[in-house]
């Protein structure tokens, strides 16, 4: 006797199991059962498991009959002239959908050409078992699996043209692509998707070979020239916003140029580009700390005497500033008002993104790197025709990645650019290899790929033929100018005493074990008493009882709040974050007595 569970609750019992699932999978397909019910056979433990909950993951595939899809010559004829949509052929039990429970239970064919009697189902496309951005990727079939997966995250991760309608858009921080281009290489997915309308890429000249050792470690060369043309040049865009906020007794924030009497005013020179109404002008060219808008509020504390005093009048300065590292130009002011009603304005900031070193590009394979060297277009090698890359790619990249299809795709991108046309490279459905070597062969160049190179340098033709080839590169968003942070000094932590954290708030940076060894192993071992001591204190402690003592400054006297005042109190240097656990483990009820060495 099998047991029957919906949802993991048993509902019942059932003598021949089988027939029951198969009746089950036959009333679903017929209609009179809903399509959302999947059912699975646990051969194990005779068990049959039906599902209905939210949450699964299904997809759809064609059924399959003694050994033939029921999807047919007929079928197709009548979906190409529009008599049949897709949930018909769900409704006639053509096309069924089935979570990864019941896949255990099915035997999938990849295309109607393998199918035997033993199949079930076969695919729609091979291509589905795959998500949107690895779909993107150009004869993903002849990837290792995990470059799929890297080049699927790189796509998500470049610069494009990711809506129409940037420009009256107030999104967070943004960057688009200034001459976006749609890949020579396709695949079927981009015109599904309609990639055309939002591409992220630009179709290059790209040479595999080295660069003088520039381009090693996954690094790239990038060619002055091309730069100068505009590969890779892209806007950052981001909003700064304020508003008039309402505070308790009718006290409202302003938006307007602070007063000299104002509580922390800045200068004159931070408030030069705000208009009369406290607002920056646009196209105004700006760099971190200058006002962008400028806004003062009420005191942050009111005692009941103060609110009938003059002190009132002294309001705060809570501009909003450039953040720290960041600079632009003002590209769009809007003043409008939130939900509660309040006064709301909100600008934008531009700035221009020149490739440079440290920035970082990547191919849909997986293959990123940083650029390493940019070289003059007259330093860069060219081949016989006089063709200069855009970029030099390393040939390292290759063997231990195992993405034979950045290879293919050259080889494609070459022979589309030659004969002006898209290359198919859908995944299991790509155009053969053969066939676009062949045609790069008619056009005039080596089937292989490969052609002679001469040095831009010296002019001397290079031993070795040069694999080059066209390629839709990727800019990425993560660049340099949006990473770049160093400090001396700056704003601490008030609990800790110790730096802020983040690139953002002007944080330190974190000097680790291993980065102490670094500078033993350099003969700068001095260097670590200045490093280790970023919240460096000296507390007053009791000799008899060994706890924390009090100095009090204005009588110039240290005493000690357990013992009497005639017990010895020395001050000792310690870390803040230490003195800090110390009290911590006092609100614990635990007795820190800290016994102190000799001071000789």
């Amino acid at each position: 006797m099998s047991e029957i569970y919906l949802n993991n609750k048993l509902v019942g019992e059932s003598q021949n199991p089988k027939e029951f699932v198969d009746q089950l999978r036959e009333e679903r397909r017929k209609g009179s059962l809903s399509a959302n019910v999947n059912v699975f056979y646990d051969e194990a433990t005779t068990n049959v498991y039906a599902s209905t909950e939210k949450g699964r993951v299904r997809r759809p595939v064609i059924i399959v009959k003694d050994g033939k899809s029921l999807l047919t010559e007929d079928h197709l004829k009548r979906i190409e002239s529009n008599e049949v949509q897709w949930k018909d052929l769900v409704e006639e039990g053509i096309i069924e959908y089935i979570d990864s429970s019941e896949e255990e239970n099915c035997f999938v064919a990849f295309t109607p050409q393998e199918l035997t009697p033993e199949h079930t189902h076969v695919e729609i496309s091979p291509l589905v078992m795959l998500g949107l951005c690895s779909s993107l990727v150009p004869f993903g079939n002849f990837n290792q699996s995990t470059r799929l997966n890297a080049g699927s995250k790189n796509q998500k991760q470049a610069v494009g043209l990711y809506v129409s309608n940037y420009p009256v858009r107030l999104d967070m921080d943004v960057n688009v692509l200034h001459y976006a281009q749609k890949p020579l290489v396709q695949t079927i997915m981009h015109d599904v998707w309609g990639y055309d309308k939002h591409p992220a890429g630009q179709n290059i000249i790209v040479a595999v070979m080295s660069y003088k050792g520039y381009n090693m470690e996954d690094a790239i060369i990038l060619n002055q020239g091309s730069i100068d043309r505009g590969l890779g040049r892209s806007t950052y865009f981001r909003p700064s916003i304020a508003e008039e906020l309402r505070y308790a007794g009718g006290l409202i924030d302003e938006v307007s140029i602070p007063d000299k009497e104002v509580k922390g005013y800045k200068t004159e020179k931070d408030y030069r580009f705000l208009e009369q109404d406290g607002i920056i002008y646009p196209e105004a060219i700006v760099k971190e700390g200058d006002v962008i808008i400028g806004k003062t509020s009420p005191p942050r504390f009111l005692s009941s005497l103060d609110e009938y005093s003059i002190a009132t009048a002294t309001r705060r300065e809570s501009s909003l500033g450039l953040r720290h590292g960041e600079k632009g130009v003002i590209d769009f002011v809007l003043i409008t008002e939130n939900e509660e009603g309040n006064r709301l304005i909100q600008v934008r900031v531009r700035d221009t993104k020149v490739p440079e070193i440290g920035d970082k590009f990547t191919s849909r394979h997986g293959q990123k790197g940083i650029v390493g060297m940019i070289v003059p277009p007259s330093d860069m090698p060219f081949s016989a025709s006089g063709m200069t890359p855009d970029l030099i790619f390393s040939p390292h990249g290759i063997p231990s990645r195992m993405t034979i299809s950045h290879l293919i795709e050259l080889v494609g991108g070459k022979t589309g650019a030659l004969s002006g046309r898209t290359i198919d490279g859908t995944t299991f459905q790509a155009e053969s290899e053969d066939d676009l070597r062949n045609e790069l062969l008619n056009n005039g160049f080596r089937e292989n790929g490969t052609e002679t190179f001469y040095n831009g340098e010296t002019g001397e033709r290079l031993e070795a033929k040069i694999f080059v080839g066209n390629m839709y590169y990727l800019k990425l968003k993560h660049m340099v100018t949006n990473k770049l942070h160093a400090r001396a000094r700056g704003p601490i932590q008030l609990l800790t005493r110790q730096p802020t954290e983040g690139r953002a708030k002007e944080g330190g940076l974190r000097l680790g074990e291993m980065e102490k060894d670094t500078f033993i192993a350099h003969g700068a071992s001095l260097l670590l008493k200045e490093r280790f001591n970023s919240d460096n204190t000296a507390v007053p402690v009791c000799e008899s009882c060994g706890l924390l003592a009090v100095h009090d400054d204005f009588r110039n006297k240290s005493y000690c709040p357990l013992c009497s005042d005639n017990v010895e109190i020395s001050m000792v240097e310690m870390s803040y974050a230490f003195k800090l656990i110390l009290d911590e483990f006092k609100s614990l009820g635990i007795y820190p007595k800290l016994s102190l060495a000799s001071k000789y």
